[in-house]
């Protein structure tokens, strides 16, 4: 819950809108259904700047056994699908996929809601059958954040290029694709 004050009321948020903008850079980032637990719960409820609740929810995950959907074939299923999205969905500059999240940077060609909409609704269909399971398999909602400068580009594409060696993954390889790489 975010609290904003204005002439000394204060006015609770709980989701601050998301900002699409054609032709922008997006940084984004979504989990699995299952990674969502009790302390990823807690540490969404407490008041602190996005910036640094994602990263710390990020850290988290990339250590939790929860929602590890996104490994063997599934994880070149969603390379491939990634991939084939570039020119499509988005303008494709990086993205790591982690065991129970994927981080993306791309430039916007179509609304953000549609980009996700799309991506999360046609994967989810086609990891349940890979699993043989039903039911949501992406949690509800994704953290987004418009790139700001060049500045803020490069420390997202490193941010992204060196997430999964950060968290010791033998895959790194196939887990990232960046166009600088």
């Amino acid at each position: 819950m975010i609290q904003l004050f204005k002439k000394g009321f204060a006015i609770k948020h709980s989701n601050l809108p998301h900002i699409s903008l054609k032709g922008y850079y997006q940084f984004v980032t979504f989990r699995t259904y299952d990674s969502i637990d009790s302390f990823i719960l807690k540490l969404s409820a407490i008041i602190l700047p996005d910036k640094i609740k994602q990263y710390k929810i990020d850290r988290y995950l990339d250590f939790s056994h929860n929602g590890r959907y996104l490994n063997d074939n599934i994880l070149l299923y969603l390379r491939d699908y990634l991939l084939s999205c570039d020119g499509k969905l988005f303008e494709l500059i990086a993205f790591s996929i982690m065991p129970n999240h994927i981080h993306l940077l791309f430039r916007e060609t179509i609304p953000l809601t549609k980009v996700m909409q799309t991506f999360k609704g046609t994967t989810a269909f086609e990891i349940n059958k890979m699993l043989k399971k039903s039911g949501k398999f992406w949690a509800n909602g994704y953290f987004d954040r418009l790139i700001r400068d060049q500045k803020h580009f490069e420390i997202t594409y490193n941010y992204i290029k060196n997430n999964a060696p950060k968290a010791g993954l033998k895959d790194c390889k196939d887990r990232f694709y960046g166009i600088y790489n």
